[in-house]
């Protein structure tokens, strides 16, 4: 059956949430033990979205969902218990239904193994819930038959020129055998004593993370007879049915070459691109294929309606009160379109606000994957560290929350792995064994504040002055004046890390330098706290949308140009003889400090403009520029136009917008501001240390 986009965007967005839904009761059922209102939540959810997943036609998903909803079922009847190796299986089958939703997106993927989720689920339940070997059975994985690395094929043939017989042995449990994989472990170490397994269905691994359905394939080499064989399985406890089957080496041979050629022909084939797999029904290759949707409330669509309705009531008077043009006196005619055009703004004036708020999303669509994200690198990395998450109902442009999700992140991630320190370490500093991260989000006037703080080890500013000579990034000249505050800066720099090794989570040098770029890239800023011994605050302002922004509009000669005021943070007027040179470089001292200057001709390579009075401090983390400019406009909202494709990129611009009398204002970029004003800075600082 063929679904349109808008079903299929429907299904995954439920399925999103049901996900989520299960992420934080599994999250909850660790901590709190089995408590009915979360088994009851999340076996709703489980049953949603087998139920939407049959109905579309996605089986892999359905079986699987069955399975989970089977064993949040007996969790909820009391017939198993909450066990640590229990809600890792049911992670495990969490991040498979993820897998399988990315599947159905047309996304490239590895495979999701259902299967196996499967068994696991199935041998919870066998199981009541308990891993399926003791502790002491742990160790099998050193030195037995259980190992990953099966015996090399050239071994293989040795035993077999030894005079061992090979075999494939077949043995059926009993379908009321509780603990199908302790069974297979009891035989396989059976037969080890007498033999060689060269294969198992399932495998090692698998019957070792308690894997196995009522069957079990072996392919074995031993001098043993194959009746004794099956006899001394047969012996075994559960086992129904065994059948032992002597293969004949030839026919072996045989078969691996019939299956080589026929690898050699799906590589041909694949390489002629004939192997194309079929997109789901209703999907697209990728998700540009589906519909973005937005959930609005009622409510919001009503209010909307009725301004839409205020504006058609005042376009009729408008029309009529064109057509009474010149057959009424000028005043009446002013009067009455005064009025109509005061209307006019308001209602379009909460039309944008409405529309603003139908855009706007919790920012819990993103928070809600963390506590998972923090539970598996702490689980990982051998700490224990508590997530708070405070300000979920805070209130985002989807766009911006689209966009924030990666920075957000890479600054958790390096919080557990540089901030919070090993529980041994904290206890040997006098902290509490466990640490804190704190993630918190809330208003204030037009933009959003996110902050990442964790109680951690901090930043040390002489070890990142240490580490950032060591690396070549700063000179010892610019070690040696630089102030602790700005030390704390450099772990933005492309290519800093503080990891002497690199891992899946850091030492590359491509992290904290990425966060800044995509915060400043929609026109927020990145600030940094940090007490040693104490821990480290990010602190991320945002603007509440992309699509409208609050701008200082000045003038440089006839042309308008607009700052973002999230980047504006003051104003001040200069005479020409406050101005001071070092080259090319210009500069002025506010408050004691150099603060370079940019002439806005020179920055776009325009015609030279006359005396300049004001100055425009803009700003980016700890950096600052003056940026000179001839008339101050004031600050009002603009709509955010893209340059296109024809101007493409332009150095220092980031958009357009258009003025109310129909001219185009350009918006200036000021992190490229700010990047020529440091290069400018370094040489002044260079120069007066040099006098």
């Amino acid at each position: 059956m063929d679904f349109s986009a808008e079903e299929m965007g429907v299904f995954l967005d439920e399925m999103d949430e049901k996900i989520q839904v299960l992420t934080e009761g599994f999250m909850t059922l660790e901590r709190e033990g089995a408590r009915s209102d979360v088994l009851q939540e999340v076996f709703r959810a489980a049953h949603t979205i087998k139920g939407s997943s049959a109905m579309m036609g996605f089986e892999d998903v359905a079986s699987l969902t069955h399975e989970l909803e089977s064993l949040l079922d007996a969790l909820r009847g009391g017939k198993l218990e909450v066990s640590p190796w229990l809600v890792n299986v049911l992670f495990e089958a969490l991040d498979a239904l993820r897998g399988l939703r990315e599947k159905i997106l047309g996304r490239d993927t590895d495979g999701v193994d259902t299967g196996s989720i499967v068994q696991k689920l199935r041998g919870c339940q066998a199981s009541g819930g308990q891993a399926p070997f003791p502790q002491a059975v742990a160790p099998i994985a050193q030195d037995t038959v259980l190992e990953n690395d099966l015996k090399p094929v050239e071994d293989r043939h040795r035993d077999i020129a030894r005079g061992d017989s090979l075999y494939e042995i077949r043995v059926t449990f009993e379908p009321s055998c509780p603990m199908p994989a302790v069974r297979a472990f009891i035989i396989i170490e059976a037969l080890g004593a007498h033999g060689v397994i060269e294969d198992s269905v399932p495998s090692p691994g698998e019957i070792k993370d308690g894997v196995c359905g009522t069957t079990l394939k072996l392919t074995y080499c031993s001098q043993e007879d194959g009746e004794e064989l099956r006899n001394l399985i047969a012996s075994m406890a559960d086992v129904a049915e065994v059948t032992v089957k002597s293969l004949d080496r030839e026919a072996l041979a045989g078969e691996a070459v019939k299956t080589s050629a026929k690898a050699d022909a799906a590589v041909k084939e694949v390489g002629n691109g004939n192997n194309k797999e079929r997109p789901a029904a209703g999907a697209g290759s990728s998700e540009q294929g589906m519909v973005k949707t937005v959930r609005i409330d009622v409510s919001k669509l009503d209010n909307m309606m009725n301004l839409v309705g205020e504006l058609v009531i005042e376009r009729t008077r408008l029309d009529r009160l064109l057509g009474l043009l010149g057959t009424e006196d000028i005043e009446t005619f002013v009067d009455e379109l005064r009025e109509i055009s005061g209307h006019f703004g308001q209602v379009a004036g909460d039309l944008q606000d409405q529309i603003m708020k139908a855009r706007m999303l919790p920012i819990a669509q993103i928070f809600n994957r963390f506590p998972r994200l923090v539970r598996d690198l702490s689980n990982k990395l051998g700490k224990k560290i508590e997530l708070v998450v405070e300000g979920r109902e805070t209130e985002l442009d989807r766009n911006v929350i689209e966009l924030i999700n990666d920075p957000l992140i890479h600054l958790i991630r390096n919080a557990v792995d540089h901030g919070i320190e090993s529980p041994e370490e904290r206890l040997a500093l006098g902290k509490p064994e466990a640490g804190t991260i704190k993630l918190r989000a809330h208003h204030r006037e037009n933009h959003i504040f996110i902050i990442i703080q964790d109680d951690g080890r901090g930043l040390k500013a002489e070890a990142l002055k240490a580490r950032a000579l060591s690396i070549g990034l700063i000179s010892r000249e610019e070690a040696d004046r630089m102030e602790d505050e700005d030390a704390y800066e450099l772990i933005f720099l492309p290519g800093f890390s503080t990891a002497d090794t690199v891992s899946d989570l850091s030492g590359r040098g491509v992290g904290m330098d990425i966060v800044r770029t995509h915060v400043e890239r929609i026109n927020g800023t990145l600030d940094v706290e940090s007490e040693p011994g104490a821990g480290t605050k990010f602190t991320i302002k945002l603007p509440l949308t992309l699509a409208i922004i609050r701008s200082l509009l000045v003038n440089l000669g006839s042309q308008t140009y607009a700052f973002p005021m999230g980047h504006v943070t003051e104003i001040i007027q200069v005479r020409p003889e406050d101005i001071n040179r070092v080259g090319e470089a210009e500069f002025v001292m506010l408050r004691g400090s150099v603060l370079p200057l940019i002439r806005l001709d020179r920055f776009f390579g325009l015609k030279a403009a006359g005396e300049m009075q004001y100055v425009v401090v803009v700003g980016s983390g700890r950096e600052r520029a003056g940026v000179l400019v001839d008339t101050l406009l004031g600050d009002q909202e603009i709509v955010i136009k893209s340059l296109g494709d024809y101007l493409g990129q332009i150095r220092g611009l980031s958009g357009a917008t258009i003025l109310g009398d129909g001219r185009v204002a350009l918006i200036l970029d000021v992190r490229a501001m700010i990047k020529q004003s440091k290069e400018e800075k370094g040489r002044i600082k260079a120069v007066n240390a040099a006098c």
